[in-house]
């Protein structure tokens, strides 16, 4: 009977992520937040205790078209909108930018792994700082030469894409030079970073064993 009534109930420390080393800056029962030493990205984790808002789990065209028609409203673009499986629990995987003044874009990375009625949300967010688009130009000017892309009398063309739907044009559209194939010319791009970060925390992330007692989300 005691142990019937002193199983924990899920919270924000039922999932377990790296912290990078980082200074934890915010600390409370729905928020976790890591900001780097260089003040130029942040980390969190969020616990969401409510119904996720979300239209499926199941069918990735329809949550990317959510995720596409939300973004494009912010004059952002999506780079990535995926299914994944973190251990044994479904889970989403995004990552967006939106353009920001005077310059640069802002990546956002996201993985939200949700339940029945609550959900927990591992967010990225790193800007470009200093001199922004040099990752754009470098790229730009290796696919004029190999004949990938050409400059026609509005820019590049060839250049922007949704990665999903080739007839989507709103917002800011993914380039070429976001292409993960590029991160390992540019290592200290945000974006490079914020695949990276994703990339080792679904390699180290934990759940706790009060997860296991949640009903699955069935949308």
């Amino acid at each position: 009977m005691i142990t019937l009534f002193s199983r924990k109930k899920a919270n924000i420390n039922s999932v377990k992520i790296p912290d990078f080393g980082w200074e934890k800056e915010k600390n409370n029962r729905n928020l976790l937040l890591w900001i780097n030493p260089e003040q130029t990205i942040a980390l969190s984790l969020h616990y969401f205790d409510l119904e996720p808002d979300l239209p499926s789990l199941k069918n990735v065209d329809v949550l990317r078209n959510f995720h596409r028609k939300s973004i494009a409203e912010q004059n952002g673009g999506l780079l990535q909108v995926e299914f994944s499986l973190l251990k044994k629990y479904k889970a989403i995987k995004t990552i967006f930018k939106i353009p920001q003044e005077p310059s640069g874009m802002v990546y956002l990375a996201s993985t939200t792994i949700p339940f029945k009625d609550c959900s927990y949300v591992i967010k990225i967010q790193a800007p470009e700082v200093g001199m922004t688009g040099l990752r754009d130009s470098v790229i730009a000017d290796r696919l004029i030469q190999e004949k990938i892309i050409s400059i026609g009398e509005n820019g590049f063309e060839n250049w922007m894409s949704d990665p999903y739907d080739s007839n989507f044009n709103k917002g800011t559209l993914m380039n070429k030079s976001e292409d993960e194939i590029f991160d390992k010319d540019f290592e200290n791009h945000p974006l490079t970073k914020v695949r990276k970060m994703m990339a080792k925390i679904e390699k180290e992330i934990q759940f706790k064993s009060e997860l296991e007692k949640l009903e699955v989300f069935e949308k």
